[in-house]
């Protein structure tokens, strides 16, 4: 038996009566020579505590030897040092950067706003002449990047001649293609396309937005502004051989004809007429 049990007798559906005897270590509830109080004091030391008779066991005690320990040359050890003392060095160079790069980012926060003084424009192209890479870190995303260019275009400019290698480009030029005709936007455009391939359906795309917006410009004196700052763009864009004049010649000849009156327009015109009639000498 593992312990000692009290049991009583107890019928079983297969009608066999179990029967067990009087306890060998409790003594009989008929014995009246003990008094109840001594009953169970005896009854209490026996089944309480954590060496109670009651829960004593017979079962031999099987010796187990502890397994051998495990040697490995190539197993990692694990060490628990009980005292470490940790001293710190500081990278200059990197404590640098980072107050540069955060610099940087206040600076750019504010030209997002209004015109930086030359002295922080200059310092912005430097910084990022030095250091392409910050361009990625500055905070400057292409929702941004009208703000910036109403405001600093050259700085704009800057940001995105680096990013010219980048597959990101897409993105920014996108709004800058979408964005709101200005002097500003068209200035960093055609710096842009001068140094920078672009795809030929945004410059299209771009051009033709020109055009629309002078045309629908209800303000005459911003719109022969406007006319001048466009036949200016297009000329430029045709004698450095950026477009091709043949993919948008009605348009363009059609935006000549109805501003004729406009000098500019009248000069972009002839320029057209030479290039279609294959003329070789442009319209100075």
């Amino acid at each position: 038996f593992r312990h000692l049990r009290f049991t009583s007798p107890v019928n079983i559906k297969s009608n066999v009566k179990i029967a067990s005897g009087t306890s060998a270590i409790i003594p009989d509830s008929e014995n009246e020579d003990k008094s109840s109080v001594e009953q169970k004091d005896v009854v209490s030391r026996l089944v309480s505590g954590s060496y109670a008779p009651s829960l004593s066991t017979f079962e031999p005690a099987f010796v187990r030897p502890a397994p051998p320990i495990h040697e490995d040359s190539n197993e990692l050890l694990w060490m628990n040092p009980n005292s470490c003392e940790y001293t710190f060095e500081w990278e200059p160079l990197f404590v640098s950067n980072n107050t540069t790069e955060m610099e940087i980012r206040k600076l750019i926060g504010k030209a997002l706003k209004a015109t930086l003084p030359q002295q922080q424009q200059n310092f912005i192209r430097e910084e990022i002449n030095k250091n392409p890479k910050m361009i990625y870190h500055i905070g400057l995303t292409p929702s941004k990047l009208p703000a910036l260019v109403e405001n600093n275009c050259k700085i704009a400019l800057e940001v995105l001649l680096h990013l010219s290698q980048s597959n990101q480009l897409t993105e920014y030029f996108t709004v800058l293609v979408n964005m709101e005709l200005s002097v500003h936007s068209m200035e960093v455009m055609n710096e842009l396309l001068g140094r920078v391939v672009l795809p030929p359906e945004y410059i299209h795309h771009y051009i033709t937005k020109c055009i629309s917006h002078c045309e629908n410009c209800k303000d005459r004196l911003i719109q022969h502004r406007f006319v001048r700052l466009v036949c200016v763009f297009l000329s430029s864009l045709i004698r450095n051989n950026i477009i091709d004049v043949k993919d948008l010649f009605i348009e363009v000849q059609a935006f000549c004809i109805d501003f004729s009156r406009i000098r500019e327009a009248a000069g972009l015109f002839r320029l057209l007429k030479q290039m279609d009639n294959g003329g070789t000498e442009l319209a100075s």
